[in-house]
């Protein structure tokens, strides 16, 4: 197929368009390279996409630009579009809110009337699980309610959900959203815990668990990720005379549009995952318990069980393996000072 992926030299997208090229699609990128962390890494991560399978097209073109939009969508009329692309972030949004409004809500905007005015078979966005919010029970269902977000990143995915249904059923777009649990793995974002959490160990700076570390979260490995992204491009909702007769849910609709949970199903507390980083880079953490912080969800896990119905796939691998291949990346990429070197060369030998 002809897929245009957006955020494609993001955390997710760059893994993507590595995939989708491998399984024969032709792909064009968007990206706009912004600065909300270095964008070398982003450059990085397009350098390491390209030297597994060659060059592709990338349109650095800002989403809130919705002439640019329109333009390639114009140019490369694509069959499916995986939006990738947001403003990321639960803390930075207590910041800086409008740049959520400017990317996730406009910039959805003008994707969607791109979908519209070119008609694709299948919109396949990201969605979060950050969208539950206030939610105590889990694990957490597409059925579940979601009124109730604690932070404005949240409200915009949710928003993005409310604005992919509307164009499904006044259009016909058949849309997918995912709601992605705790994303990690190499080429992750330097603002998530993995690689902050990495490098205080290693650097031997204080650690700050927020919530005195009494998190729970639904780690779900960039493999894993992909995998259900690539399975559910096959899978474009539609209408039927059995679910047109249905009475609609919070994950599913008359209209061509569905929600899915990705995630491991297996929430790990916060301490356990230090300790687990510990023990692949040979190190002990220094910790200070902090207070939950503003915005922040309790804990995490995911029902998957409509990913598992749709596509036989659960995501499965263990958050042990995925942060020693993390770790692997990690050590290579982050270059450690002369003085750890033997802790950087032992991890290496142990990984083997």
């Amino acid at each position: 197929m002809n897929i245009l992926v957006t955020g494609a030299a993001g955390f997710i997208g760059a893994h993507c368009v590595l995939r989708l090229i491998r399984d024969g699609h032709r792909v064009c990128g968007l990206d706009n390279f912004n600065a909300y962390y270095d964008p070398q890494l982003k450059h990085d991560r397009v350098a390491w996409v390209k030297d597994q399978v060659g060059e592709f097209p990338l349109a650095r073109i800002d989403l809130t630009n919705a002439t640019a939009i329109d333009e390639l969508f114009h140019a490369r009329r694509p069959d499916v579009v995986i939006h990738l692309a947001a403003q990321a972030g639960v803390r930075y949004s207590l910041e800086n809110p409008r740049a959520y409004v400017d990317s996730n809500l406009s910039g959805f905007l003008n994707i969607l009337e791109g979908c519209r005015r070119y008609p694709v078979r299948h919109l396949v966005y990201a969605s979060s699980s950050s969208v539950y919010g206030a939610n105590s029970r889990t694990p957490y269902s597409v059925q579940d309610n979601v009124d109730h977000p604690l932070s404005l990143y949240a409200a915009s995915k949710k928003a993005n959900e409310l604005m992919a249904h509307s164009y499904s059923h006044l259009f016909g777009i058949p849309c997918t959203g995912l709601r992605f649990f705790t994303v990690y793995g190499p080429w992750g974002r330097p603002d998530m815990s993995p690689i902050q959490f990495a490098r205080a160990i290693t650097e031997d700076r204080v650690l700050q668990l927020f919530n005195h570390g009494q998190h729970q979260r639904d780690f779900t490995y960039i493999d894993d990720i992909i995998e259900s992204i690539a399975r559910l491009l096959e899978h474009a909702p539609h209408v039927t005379p059995q679910n047109a007769d249905e009475q609609p849910g919070p994950g599913t609709s008359r209209a061509p549009w569905r929600i899915y949970n990705i995630g491991g199903q297996h929430p790990v507390a916060l301490r356990t995952y230090v300790a687990l980083l510990e023990k692949h880079l040979g190190r002990t953490a220094r910790i200070e318990l902090l207070p939950l912080q503003a915005g922040d969800v309790l804990n995490t896990c995911a029902d998957a069980s409509d990913l598992a119905r749709a596509t036989g796939f659960t995501p499965g691998i263990a958050l042990d393996e995925g942060l020693r291949r993390f770790i692997q990346w990690f050590l290579d990429y982050y270059p450690l000072p002369v003085a750890h070197a033997p802790l950087a060369a032992e991890v290496q030998r142990r990984s083997l």
